[in-house]
Protein backbone atom coordinates (compact mmCIF):
# COMPACT_ATOMS: atom_id res chain seq x y z
CA UNK A 1 0.00 0.00 0.00
CA UNK A 2 1.63 3.34 -0.68
CA UNK A 3 1.95 6.19 1.32
CA UNK A 4 -0.69 8.60 -0.87
CA UNK A 5 -3.08 6.29 0.94
CA UNK A 6 -2.49 7.72 4.25
CA UNK A 7 -1.98 11.56 3.00
CA UNK A 8 -4.09 14.04 4.96
CA UNK A 9 -5.63 16.82 3.42
CA UNK A 10 -7.39 18.69 6.07
CA UNK A 11 -9.65 21.34 4.70
CA UNK A 12 -12.13 23.09 8.26
CA UNK A 13 -14.34 24.58 5.44
CA UNK A 14 -14.73 21.30 3.78
CA UNK A 15 -15.37 19.60 7.49
CA UNK A 16 -18.11 22.51 8.01
CA UNK A 17 -20.47 21.71 4.96
CA UNK A 18 -20.76 18.19 6.00
CA UNK A 19 -22.32 19.23 8.61
CA UNK A 20 -24.37 22.35 7.53
CA UNK A 21 -27.65 20.30 7.67
CA UNK A 22 -27.28 20.38 11.53
CA UNK A 23 -25.82 23.80 11.90
CA UNK A 24 -28.58 25.25 13.39
CA UNK A 25 -29.81 26.43 16.69
CA UNK A 26 -33.57 25.01 17.12
CA UNK A 27 -32.83 21.50 17.37
CA UNK A 28 -30.14 18.60 18.37
CA UNK A 29 -27.62 18.24 16.22
CA UNK A 30 -23.82 16.69 16.97
CA UNK A 31 -20.16 17.23 18.71
CA UNK A 32 -17.16 16.27 16.20
CA UNK A 33 -13.83 15.88 16.95
CA UNK A 34 -11.07 15.01 14.69
CA UNK A 35 -6.79 14.73 15.65
CA UNK A 36 -3.97 14.48 13.50
CA UNK A 37 -1.10 12.48 15.07
CA UNK A 38 -2.67 12.71 18.35
CA UNK A 39 -3.48 16.50 17.95
CA UNK A 40 -6.71 17.99 17.94
CA UNK A 41 -7.18 19.73 14.48
CA UNK A 42 -11.16 19.98 14.75
CA UNK A 43 -13.41 20.79 17.45
CA UNK A 44 -17.30 21.58 17.06
CA UNK A 45 -20.35 21.03 18.08
CA UNK A 46 -23.66 21.60 15.98
CA UNK A 47 -27.11 22.37 17.39
CA UNK A 48 -28.46 21.78 20.70
CA UNK A 49 -27.78 19.73 23.81
CA UNK A 50 -31.26 19.65 24.54
CA UNK A 51 -34.33 21.17 22.44
CA UNK A 52 -36.18 22.53 25.76
CA UNK A 53 -33.34 25.28 26.54
CA UNK A 54 -31.01 27.07 24.60
CA UNK A 55 -27.97 25.38 25.16
CA UNK A 56 -25.46 24.78 22.36
CA UNK A 57 -23.53 21.69 21.66
CA UNK A 58 -20.27 21.58 22.27
CA UNK A 59 -17.01 18.99 22.36
CA UNK A 60 -17.07 19.31 26.11
CA UNK A 61 -21.01 17.85 26.23
CA UNK A 62 -20.98 14.35 27.65
CA UNK A 63 -23.22 12.23 25.14
CA UNK A 64 -24.03 8.53 25.02
CA UNK A 65 -21.02 6.54 22.98
CA UNK A 66 -23.91 3.13 23.35
CA UNK A 67 -21.81 0.29 22.33
CA UNK A 68 -18.35 1.93 21.65
CA UNK A 69 -18.84 0.96 25.84
CA UNK A 70 -17.60 -2.14 24.68
CA UNK A 71 -14.12 -2.14 24.06
CA UNK A 72 -14.10 -0.45 27.90
CA UNK A 73 -15.62 -3.65 29.24
CA UNK A 74 -13.19 -6.01 27.50
CA UNK A 75 -9.84 -3.68 28.21
CA UNK A 76 -11.22 -3.60 32.58
CA UNK A 77 -11.31 -7.71 31.75
CA UNK A 78 -7.99 -7.66 30.34
CA UNK A 79 -6.60 -6.03 33.28
CA UNK A 80 -7.90 -8.12 35.12
CA UNK A 81 -6.20 -11.35 33.11
CA UNK A 82 -2.63 -9.20 33.90
CA UNK A 83 -2.91 -9.31 37.25
CA UNK A 84 -3.74 -13.63 36.97
CA UNK A 85 -7.39 -13.46 38.42
CA UNK A 86 -9.11 -14.42 35.17
CA UNK A 87 -8.42 -16.11 31.83
CA UNK A 88 -9.90 -14.89 28.29
CA UNK A 89 -10.47 -18.99 28.30
CA UNK A 90 -12.49 -19.20 31.37
CA UNK A 91 -15.98 -20.41 30.83
CA UNK A 92 -18.95 -18.49 32.44
CA UNK A 93 -19.79 -21.26 34.66
CA UNK A 94 -16.56 -20.48 36.67
CA UNK A 95 -17.89 -17.35 37.69
CA UNK A 96 -21.36 -17.47 37.59
CA UNK A 97 -22.00 -20.78 38.27
CA UNK A 98 -25.91 -19.60 38.78
CA UNK A 99 -26.80 -18.99 35.37
CA UNK A 100 -28.38 -22.25 32.95
CA UNK A 101 -25.65 -24.82 32.28
CA UNK A 102 -25.67 -23.48 28.38
CA UNK A 103 -24.02 -20.51 29.22
CA UNK A 104 -21.35 -22.74 31.47
CA UNK A 105 -19.06 -23.79 28.00
CA UNK A 106 -19.27 -20.17 26.66
CA UNK A 107 -15.73 -18.45 27.22
CA UNK A 108 -15.10 -14.78 28.35
CA UNK A 109 -13.23 -14.59 24.80
CA UNK A 110 -16.11 -15.77 22.62
CA UNK A 111 -18.47 -12.96 24.45
CA UNK A 112 -16.56 -10.53 23.46
CA UNK A 113 -16.30 -11.46 20.12
CA UNK A 114 -19.88 -11.99 20.14
CA UNK A 115 -19.18 -16.14 18.90
CA UNK A 116 -20.66 -17.23 22.25
CA UNK A 117 -24.05 -18.20 20.79
CA UNK A 118 -26.21 -17.36 23.30
CA UNK A 119 -29.82 -16.16 22.58
CA UNK A 120 -29.36 -11.69 22.94
CA UNK A 121 -30.95 -10.34 26.43
CA UNK A 122 -31.98 -7.29 24.22
CA UNK A 123 -34.01 -8.53 21.75
CA UNK A 124 -35.81 -11.22 24.49
CA UNK A 125 -36.53 -7.90 26.68
CA UNK A 126 -37.22 -5.65 23.64
CA UNK A 127 -39.38 -7.74 21.35
CA UNK A 128 -41.45 -8.97 24.42
CA UNK A 129 -41.36 -6.48 27.33
CA UNK A 130 -41.41 -3.31 24.94
CA UNK A 131 -38.62 -0.58 25.48
CA UNK A 132 -41.04 1.33 27.97
CA UNK A 133 -39.83 0.32 31.41
CA UNK A 134 -36.61 0.47 32.78
CA UNK A 135 -34.91 -3.24 33.27
CA UNK A 136 -31.74 -3.46 36.00
CA UNK A 137 -28.36 -5.32 34.86
CA UNK A 138 -29.45 -7.96 37.16
CA UNK A 139 -32.55 -8.35 35.85
CA UNK A 140 -31.23 -8.88 32.21
CA UNK A 141 -28.65 -11.52 33.98
CA UNK A 142 -31.64 -13.33 35.27
CA UNK A 143 -32.53 -14.43 32.31
CA UNK A 144 -29.50 -16.04 31.39
CA UNK A 145 -31.11 -18.05 34.17
CA UNK A 146 -33.77 -19.50 32.57
CA UNK A 147 -33.32 -19.55 28.52
CA UNK A 148 -32.88 -23.27 27.32
CA UNK A 149 -31.83 -23.14 24.28
CA UNK A 150 -28.73 -20.70 21.62
CA UNK A 151 -28.74 -19.50 18.34
CA UNK A 152 -25.71 -21.74 17.98
CA UNK A 153 -23.02 -23.55 19.50
CA UNK A 154 -20.05 -21.43 21.13
CA UNK A 155 -17.31 -20.23 18.60
CA UNK A 156 -19.22 -21.24 15.42
CA UNK A 157 -21.72 -18.48 14.23
CA UNK A 158 -21.19 -14.57 14.61
CA UNK A 159 -23.82 -13.29 15.99
CA UNK A 160 -23.84 -9.40 18.00
CA UNK A 161 -25.31 -10.07 21.30
CA UNK A 162 -25.38 -7.25 24.03
CA UNK A 163 -26.64 -9.73 26.73
CA UNK A 164 -23.01 -10.98 26.35
CA UNK A 165 -21.36 -7.81 27.82
CA UNK A 166 -23.74 -7.63 30.77
CA UNK A 167 -22.19 -11.15 31.49
CA UNK A 168 -18.52 -10.04 31.35
CA UNK A 169 -19.40 -6.97 33.67
CA UNK A 170 -21.24 -8.99 36.54
CA UNK A 171 -17.48 -11.28 36.22
CA UNK A 172 -15.84 -8.23 36.34
CA UNK A 173 -17.75 -7.11 39.57
CA UNK A 174 -17.50 -10.48 41.16
CA UNK A 175 -13.85 -10.89 40.54
CA UNK A 176 -13.30 -7.48 42.10
CA UNK A 177 -15.97 -6.83 44.33
CA UNK A 178 -16.82 -3.51 43.05
CA UNK A 179 -19.59 -1.84 40.98
CA UNK A 180 -18.31 -1.97 37.61
CA UNK A 181 -18.84 1.68 37.08
CA UNK A 182 -16.00 2.00 39.85
CA UNK A 183 -13.82 -0.32 38.02
CA UNK A 184 -14.26 1.94 35.13
CA UNK A 185 -13.33 4.96 36.86
CA UNK A 186 -10.63 4.21 38.76
CA UNK A 187 -8.77 1.67 36.35
CA UNK A 188 -9.20 3.38 33.20
CA UNK A 189 -10.95 6.79 33.51
CA UNK A 190 -8.69 8.35 35.98
CA UNK A 191 -5.48 7.30 35.85
CA UNK A 192 -5.54 8.63 31.87
CA UNK A 193 -7.41 11.86 33.00
CA UNK A 194 -10.86 11.30 31.57
CA UNK A 195 -12.81 13.47 33.92
CA UNK A 196 -15.86 13.89 32.02
CA UNK A 197 -16.23 10.26 31.16
CA UNK A 198 -18.18 7.52 33.26
CA UNK A 199 -20.78 4.78 33.24
CA UNK A 200 -24.51 6.03 33.67
CA UNK A 201 -26.65 3.49 34.79
CA UNK A 202 -30.16 5.25 33.06
CA UNK A 203 -31.18 9.04 31.97
CA UNK A 204 -33.08 9.56 34.50
CA UNK A 205 -29.92 10.24 36.49
CA UNK A 206 -29.54 13.71 36.76
CA UNK A 207 -25.79 14.06 35.10
CA UNK A 208 -24.11 17.19 34.98
CA UNK A 209 -23.05 18.61 31.30
CA UNK A 210 -24.98 16.15 29.56
CA UNK A 211 -27.15 16.32 26.29
CA UNK A 212 -30.96 14.62 26.09
CA UNK A 213 -31.31 12.06 23.50
CA UNK A 214 -34.28 12.90 20.83
CA UNK A 215 -35.59 10.36 19.06
CA UNK A 216 -38.09 11.14 16.08
CA UNK A 217 -41.61 9.48 16.60
CA UNK A 218 -43.79 8.27 13.17
CA UNK A 219 -45.52 12.09 13.01
CA UNK A 220 -42.00 13.38 12.55
CA UNK A 221 -41.98 15.41 16.14
CA UNK A 222 -39.15 14.79 18.05
CA UNK A 223 -39.91 12.95 22.29
CA UNK A 224 -36.89 12.36 24.71
CA UNK A 225 -35.38 9.29 24.19
CA UNK A 226 -33.86 6.86 26.94
CA UNK A 227 -32.27 3.69 26.79
CA UNK A 228 -34.48 0.68 28.45
CA UNK A 229 -32.13 -1.57 29.64
CA UNK A 230 -29.63 -0.01 32.00
CA UNK A 231 -26.31 1.09 31.00
CA UNK A 232 -23.59 -1.60 31.97
CA UNK A 233 -20.52 -3.18 30.34
CA UNK A 234 -22.84 -3.44 26.59
CA UNK A 235 -23.29 0.17 26.75
CA UNK A 236 -23.23 2.49 29.42
CA UNK A 237 -20.98 4.89 29.26
CA UNK A 238 -21.22 8.77 28.72
CA UNK A 239 -18.19 10.94 27.53
CA UNK A 240 -17.00 13.67 25.54
CA UNK A 241 -16.20 14.51 22.24
CA UNK A 242 -12.18 15.91 23.97
CA UNK A 243 -12.40 12.97 26.05
CA UNK A 244 -12.82 10.60 23.37
CA UNK A 245 -10.16 12.37 21.26
CA UNK A 246 -7.84 11.86 24.26
CA UNK A 247 -8.11 8.40 24.56
CA UNK A 248 -7.68 7.95 20.33
CA UNK A 249 -4.76 9.43 21.32
CA UNK A 250 -3.83 6.95 24.19
CA UNK A 251 -4.92 3.74 22.42
CA UNK A 252 -1.50 4.82 19.66
CA UNK A 253 0.96 4.39 22.65
CA UNK A 254 -1.23 3.18 25.71
CA UNK A 255 0.11 3.42 29.23
CA UNK A 256 -3.32 1.62 30.73
CA UNK A 257 -3.07 -2.20 29.74
CA UNK A 258 0.24 -4.00 28.53
CA UNK A 259 1.07 -4.63 24.63
CA UNK A 260 -0.04 -8.13 24.60
CA UNK A 261 -3.51 -6.73 25.55
CA UNK A 262 -3.46 -4.41 23.13
CA UNK A 263 -2.35 -6.62 20.44
CA UNK A 264 -4.98 -9.15 21.19
CA UNK A 265 -8.06 -5.89 21.81
CA UNK A 266 -7.41 -5.25 17.63
CA UNK A 267 -6.70 -8.73 16.82
CA UNK A 268 -10.17 -9.91 14.82
CA UNK A 269 -11.18 -13.37 16.18
CA UNK A 270 -11.94 -16.36 14.26
CA UNK A 271 -15.58 -18.66 13.61
CA UNK A 272 -14.61 -22.29 13.95
CA UNK A 273 -14.88 -22.60 10.27
CA UNK A 274 -11.35 -20.39 9.87
CA UNK A 275 -13.50 -17.38 8.70
CA UNK A 276 -12.32 -13.96 10.08
CA UNK A 277 -15.43 -12.00 11.65
CA UNK A 278 -13.54 -9.29 11.87
CA UNK A 279 -14.40 -8.14 15.18
CA UNK A 280 -11.65 -8.25 17.75
CA UNK A 281 -12.80 -7.12 21.60
CA UNK A 282 -15.11 -4.48 21.11
CA UNK A 283 -13.60 -3.12 18.36
CA UNK A 284 -13.66 -3.76 14.46
CA UNK A 285 -10.84 -3.93 12.05
CA UNK A 286 -11.80 -3.34 8.45
CA UNK A 287 -11.35 -1.55 5.29
CA UNK A 288 -12.53 1.84 4.22
CA UNK A 289 -12.01 2.22 0.34
CA UNK A 290 -8.78 0.70 0.85
CA UNK A 291 -7.80 2.11 3.82
CA UNK A 292 -7.58 -0.34 7.66
CA UNK A 293 -9.27 1.54 10.02
CA UNK A 294 -10.35 0.79 13.57
CA UNK A 295 -13.61 1.59 14.67
CA UNK A 296 -16.90 1.01 16.36
CA UNK A 297 -19.99 2.61 16.90
CA UNK A 298 -22.77 3.07 19.10
CA UNK A 299 -26.73 3.04 19.03
CA UNK A 300 -29.38 4.00 21.72
CA UNK A 301 -33.05 5.55 21.50
CA UNK A 302 -32.38 9.15 20.52
CA UNK A 303 -28.81 8.95 19.47
CA UNK A 304 -25.35 7.44 18.09
CA UNK A 305 -21.80 7.60 17.89
CA UNK A 306 -18.99 6.92 15.88
CA UNK A 307 -15.26 6.25 16.76
CA UNK A 308 -12.77 5.60 14.01
CA UNK A 309 -8.98 5.59 13.69
CA UNK A 310 -7.06 5.71 10.84
CA UNK A 311 -3.53 4.08 12.50
CA UNK A 312 -1.51 4.41 8.90
CA UNK A 313 -2.20 8.40 8.92
CA UNK A 314 -2.63 8.97 12.66
CA UNK A 315 -5.81 10.42 12.16
CA UNK A 316 -8.46 9.73 14.22
CA UNK A 317 -12.40 10.83 14.09
CA UNK A 318 -14.94 10.89 17.08
CA UNK A 319 -18.92 11.71 15.95
CA UNK A 320 -21.58 11.72 18.84
CA UNK A 321 -25.25 12.35 17.64
CA UNK A 322 -28.20 12.96 20.03
CA UNK A 323 -30.84 12.71 17.74
CA UNK A 324 -31.81 9.42 16.19
CA UNK A 325 -32.14 11.03 12.32
CA UNK A 326 -28.80 11.70 11.71
CA UNK A 327 -26.34 8.60 11.30
CA UNK A 328 -22.84 9.08 12.69
CA UNK A 329 -20.94 6.32 10.40
CA UNK A 330 -22.23 8.35 7.15
CA UNK A 331 -20.79 11.27 9.22
CA UNK A 332 -16.75 10.23 9.72
CA UNK A 333 -17.14 8.26 6.34
CA UNK A 334 -17.44 11.76 4.59
CA UNK A 335 -15.17 13.57 6.84
CA UNK A 336 -12.41 10.74 5.47
CA UNK A 337 -13.83 11.28 1.89
CA UNK A 338 -13.02 14.88 2.40
CA UNK A 339 -9.52 14.70 4.32
CA UNK A 340 -8.22 11.32 2.32
CA UNK A 341 -7.76 11.79 -0.92
CA UNK A 342 -5.45 8.43 -1.91
CA UNK A 343 -8.57 6.36 -0.99
CA UNK A 344 -9.42 4.19 -3.17
CA UNK A 345 -12.34 4.71 -5.77
CA UNK A 346 -15.64 4.10 -4.70
CA UNK A 347 -17.17 0.50 -5.22
CA UNK A 348 -19.79 1.60 -8.29
CA UNK A 349 -23.26 -0.11 -7.83
CA UNK A 350 -23.98 -1.98 -10.71
CA UNK A 351 -26.95 -1.18 -12.16
CA UNK A 352 -30.52 -3.30 -12.23
CA UNK A 353 -33.98 -3.05 -10.78
CA UNK A 354 -34.81 -3.02 -6.96
CA UNK A 355 -35.43 -6.74 -6.40
CA UNK A 356 -38.87 -7.36 -4.32
CA UNK A 357 -39.92 -10.10 -2.21
CA UNK A 358 -40.03 -11.81 0.86
CA UNK A 359 -37.94 -15.43 1.26
CA UNK A 360 -37.64 -17.36 4.18
CA UNK A 361 -35.38 -20.27 4.66
CA UNK A 362 -36.94 -23.61 5.89
CA UNK A 363 -33.55 -24.25 7.70
CA UNK A 364 -33.39 -21.84 10.06
CA UNK A 365 -36.76 -19.97 9.81
CA UNK A 366 -34.65 -16.73 9.11
CA UNK A 367 -36.48 -13.93 6.84
CA UNK A 368 -35.26 -11.51 4.36
CA UNK A 369 -37.69 -8.75 2.67
CA UNK A 370 -36.73 -6.71 -0.09
CA UNK A 371 -38.24 -3.47 -1.25
CA UNK A 372 -37.81 -0.24 -2.83
CA UNK A 373 -37.51 3.33 -0.08
CA UNK A 374 -36.58 6.38 -1.56
CA UNK A 375 -34.86 5.03 -4.76
CA UNK A 376 -32.88 2.49 -2.83
CA UNK A 377 -32.47 -1.16 -2.35
CA UNK A 378 -33.44 -2.08 0.95
CA UNK A 379 -32.74 -6.18 2.32
CA UNK A 380 -34.49 -6.55 5.59
CA UNK A 381 -32.95 -9.38 7.40
CA UNK A 382 -34.70 -10.41 10.80
CA UNK A 383 -36.38 -7.39 10.97
CA UNK A 384 -33.75 -5.15 10.61
CA UNK A 385 -33.40 -2.76 7.48
CA UNK A 386 -30.45 -1.98 5.48
CA UNK A 387 -29.47 -0.30 2.30
CA UNK A 388 -27.98 -2.78 -0.19
CA UNK A 389 -26.00 -2.04 -3.55
CA UNK A 390 -25.58 -4.27 -6.19
CA UNK A 391 -21.80 -5.35 -6.48
CA UNK A 392 -22.89 -7.10 -9.67
CA UNK A 393 -25.62 -8.98 -11.35
CA UNK A 394 -26.21 -11.40 -8.79
CA UNK A 395 -24.85 -10.15 -5.62
CA UNK A 396 -25.85 -7.44 -2.97
CA UNK A 397 -23.99 -6.08 -0.41
CA UNK A 398 -24.63 -3.85 2.38
CA UNK A 399 -24.24 -0.49 1.83
CA UNK A 400 -22.34 0.17 5.55
CA UNK A 401 -18.94 -0.22 6.00
CA UNK A 402 -18.25 -2.66 8.96
CA UNK A 403 -18.61 -6.38 10.38
CA UNK A 404 -21.48 -5.91 7.65
CA UNK A 405 -19.15 -5.96 4.53
CA UNK A 406 -18.76 -9.64 5.36
CA UNK A 407 -22.31 -10.39 4.79
CA UNK A 408 -24.02 -10.51 1.02
CA UNK A 409 -27.09 -11.98 -0.77
CA UNK A 410 -26.66 -14.02 -3.90
CA UNK A 411 -29.73 -13.69 -6.13
CA UNK A 412 -30.83 -17.19 -7.50
CA UNK A 413 -32.87 -17.55 -10.73
CA UNK A 414 -33.85 -14.56 -12.70
CA UNK A 415 -31.42 -11.63 -11.17
CA UNK A 416 -34.17 -9.17 -11.44
CA UNK A 417 -37.01 -11.38 -10.03
CA UNK A 418 -35.30 -14.39 -7.94
CA UNK A 419 -36.91 -17.41 -7.18
CA UNK A 420 -34.89 -17.70 -4.04
CA UNK A 421 -31.73 -16.00 -1.80
CA UNK A 422 -28.75 -17.11 -0.64
CA UNK A 423 -27.75 -15.51 2.24
CA UNK A 424 -24.02 -15.50 2.88
CA UNK A 425 -22.80 -14.47 6.57
CA UNK A 426 -18.61 -15.51 7.60
CA UNK A 427 -18.61 -17.99 5.42
CA UNK A 428 -21.99 -19.65 6.67
CA UNK A 429 -24.60 -20.11 3.60
CA UNK A 430 -28.48 -20.22 4.22
CA UNK A 431 -30.75 -20.84 1.47
CA UNK A 432 -34.24 -18.91 1.69
CA UNK A 433 -36.98 -19.38 -0.87
CA UNK A 434 -39.36 -16.96 -1.96
CA UNK A 435 -42.36 -16.90 -0.39
CA UNK A 436 -45.62 -16.46 -2.23
CA UNK A 437 -47.59 -12.91 -1.71
CA UNK A 438 -49.84 -12.61 0.90
CA UNK A 439 -53.72 -13.66 -0.26
CA UNK A 440 -55.36 -13.90 3.17
CA UNK A 441 -54.66 -10.76 4.68
CA UNK A 442 -57.98 -10.89 7.56
CA UNK A 443 -55.87 -11.05 10.97
CA UNK A 444 -59.00 -12.71 12.53
CA UNK A 445 -57.20 -15.85 10.68
CA UNK A 446 -53.73 -15.08 13.18
CA UNK A 447 -56.05 -13.84 16.22
CA UNK A 448 -55.78 -15.25 19.76
CA UNK A 449 -53.18 -15.98 22.24
CA UNK A 450 -49.60 -17.78 21.90
CA UNK A 451 -46.92 -18.71 24.60
CA UNK A 452 -43.57 -19.55 24.93
CA UNK A 453 -42.74 -22.30 26.88
CA UNK A 454 -38.82 -21.44 27.16
CA UNK A 455 -39.18 -17.65 28.05
CA UNK A 456 -42.83 -17.64 29.80
CA UNK A 457 -43.72 -15.10 27.36
CA UNK A 458 -47.18 -14.66 25.66
CA UNK A 459 -48.67 -12.56 22.96
CA UNK A 460 -51.87 -11.60 22.09
CA UNK A 461 -52.96 -11.14 18.66
CA UNK A 462 -56.11 -9.06 17.82
CA UNK A 463 -58.60 -8.56 15.20
CA UNK A 464 -57.55 -5.55 14.31
CA UNK A 465 -54.01 -6.76 13.29
CA UNK A 466 -52.48 -5.46 16.82
CA UNK A 467 -50.28 -7.55 18.77
CA UNK A 468 -49.22 -7.25 22.27
CA UNK A 469 -46.55 -9.62 24.10
CA UNK A 470 -46.22 -9.82 27.60
CA UNK A 471 -42.95 -10.17 28.45
CA UNK A 472 -40.92 -10.31 32.57
CA UNK A 473 -40.27 -7.09 32.57
CA UNK A 474 -43.35 -5.51 30.60
CA UNK A 475 -45.78 -5.38 27.33
CA UNK A 476 -44.97 -4.27 24.04
CA UNK A 477 -47.59 -3.38 21.47
CA UNK A 478 -47.54 -3.93 18.11
CA UNK A 479 -49.03 -2.94 14.80
CA UNK A 480 -49.32 -5.66 12.14
CA UNK A 481 -48.86 -5.92 8.62
CA UNK A 482 -49.21 -9.02 5.98
CA UNK A 483 -45.61 -9.18 4.05
CA UNK A 484 -46.35 -12.65 2.23
CA UNK A 485 -47.95 -15.93 2.75
CA UNK A 486 -48.53 -16.50 6.73
CA UNK A 487 -45.56 -13.76 7.29
CA UNK A 488 -46.78 -10.59 9.24
CA UNK A 489 -44.07 -7.91 10.41
CA UNK A 490 -44.32 -6.24 13.60
CA UNK A 491 -43.76 -2.80 14.02
CA UNK A 492 -42.82 -2.08 18.07
CA UNK A 493 -44.72 1.34 19.45
CA UNK A 494 -41.34 3.12 20.59
CA UNK A 495 -38.36 4.04 19.40
CA UNK A 496 -36.46 0.49 17.94
CA UNK A 497 -34.69 -0.49 15.05
CA UNK A 498 -35.79 -4.11 15.00
CA UNK A 499 -39.07 -5.16 13.85
CA UNK A 500 -40.93 -8.65 15.05
CA UNK A 501 -41.20 -11.02 12.36
CA UNK A 502 -44.01 -13.43 12.73
CA UNK A 503 -44.35 -16.75 11.16
CA UNK A 504 -47.29 -18.55 11.20
CA UNK A 505 -47.78 -22.63 10.35
CA UNK A 506 -50.22 -25.71 11.16
CA UNK A 507 -53.27 -23.39 10.80
CA UNK A 508 -52.12 -20.56 12.59
CA UNK A 509 -51.16 -22.88 15.30
CA UNK A 510 -47.75 -22.27 15.90
CA UNK A 511 -45.98 -18.84 15.22
CA UNK A 512 -41.95 -18.70 15.25
CA UNK A 513 -41.55 -15.15 16.51
CA UNK A 514 -37.90 -13.12 15.55
CA UNK A 515 -36.51 -10.59 15.27
CA UNK A 516 -32.86 -8.81 15.54
CA UNK A 517 -30.20 -11.37 16.01
CA UNK A 518 -33.04 -13.27 18.23
CA UNK A 519 -33.52 -16.49 15.71
CA UNK A 520 -36.97 -18.05 15.59
CA UNK A 521 -38.79 -18.88 19.25
CA UNK A 522 -41.59 -20.97 19.03
CA UNK A 523 -45.24 -19.91 20.69
CA UNK A 524 -48.04 -22.36 20.72
CA UNK A 525 -51.42 -21.17 20.23
CA UNK A 526 -53.59 -21.37 24.14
Amino acid sequence: MGDDKFRIEFDEKAIDAIFANVDQSHGAGCAVGIAIGGTPVYRKGFGLANMELPIALTPATRMSIGSITKHFTCLAFMLLAEEGRVSLEDPVGQHLPELHPLTHRVTMHQLMGHLGGLRDTYDIISLFSGVSNQVTAAETLSIYRDVDDVNSDPGTRFSYNNGGYVILAAVIEKVTGQAFRDVLRQRIFEPLGLHDTLLRSFELEFLVGAATLHAKGPNGVFQKGHRFLEGSGQGGIYSTVDDMLRWLRHMDAPTVGSPETWRLMTKPMTQSNGVSTGYAMGLIASDYRGVPTIHHSGGVVGGNAQMTKVPGAGFDIVVMVNRDDVISPRLVHQIMDACLPGLDARRAAASGAIRQGVFRSTESGRVAQLFERGGEQIVAVDGIDMIYAAADETHLHPAAVGVSDRQSIVLVGDRDNPSALELKEFGHSDILAKVAPANATDPQAIAGRYRCEMTGAEVFISGNAEMWSEGRFGTAHYKLAPIAENIWRGRLEGATPVDAILAFSDGAKTLELSGGSLRPMTFQRV
